[in-house]
């Protein structure tokens, strides 16, 4: 009996648990027979946890896992405000057009039309109509023999950061600016300015034998 309870003990080491193991022999006295590791004590066993182990290495990282289905489509964005769409040239061929000098106070002509999209149309030879409230683009460009200056006017008014001009013969006057409109269908010119010294004259077949424009573009913008 003795030989068969220490052989269990024996049998169960290592399983994990810390035991001391008291045999029951047939004489008056428990006779101690060792501790062993066991996971089952008996009625002839007292049983402890033993402590908790050092905790393994972290395992490989596993291999990165298949792409997932594209999602559904997201829903269309408000749309964007109009971009404005009036535009329109108009020009002079010189000799021919614009044969008078420009008076003082008075406007060059650009009786000829080029390429347009809207309603920006001319009035005559020397006016021009700007159909909406908004700002618009004004280029223009006009060959002349004399020094002096051209201005911007609208609805009759010289607009004064809007004059443009050359203190030689030997160079064109050339223009650009922004013109905002506070009523519909105002009128736009290029002038002489009143304070002008002398009338201006539109020089023909500047720099060659061809005839030369004088242009006028007006674009709005908003």
């Amino acid at each position: 009996m003795l030989v068969a309870l220490v052989a269990l003990c024996v049998a169960m080491a290592g399983t994990g648990y810390a035991a001391s193991c008291l045999v029951q022999s047939a004489g008056p006295k428990a006779q101690p027979v060792a501790d062993r590791d066991f996971k089952n004590g008996s009625s002839a066993c007292t049983c402890r946890r033993g402590p908790r182990g050092f905790r393994g290495r972290r395992g490989r990282r596993g291999r990165v896992g298949q792409q997932g289905a594209i999602g559904p489509q997201g829903l269309t964005g408000p749309a964007g405000p109009a971009a404005p769409s009036q535009f329109a040239q108009f020009f002079a061929l010189m000799p021919d057009d614009n044969s008078a000098t420009v008076a003082i106070g008075g406007a060059v002509d650009f009786p000829q039309n080029g390429p347009e999209i809207g309603d920006i149309v001319r009035l005559g030879d020397d006016t021009f109509e700007l159909p909406d409230v908004g700002i618009y683009r004004v280029t223009f460009i006009v060959s002349v023999d004399e020094a002096g200056q051209l201005v911007l006017t609208l609805n009759g008014s010289e607009l004064d950061y809007t004059v443009f001009g050359r203190a030689t013969g030997t160079s064109q006057i050339t223009g650009e600016a922004l013109v905002t409109t506070t009523a519909p269908d105002s009128v736009l010119a290029v002038n002489n300015p009143l304070s002008a010294a002398s009338a201006l004259t539109i020089t023909p077949l500047a720099g060659g034998a061809e005839p030369v424009a004088a242009s006028l573009v007006i674009q709005q913008l908003g």
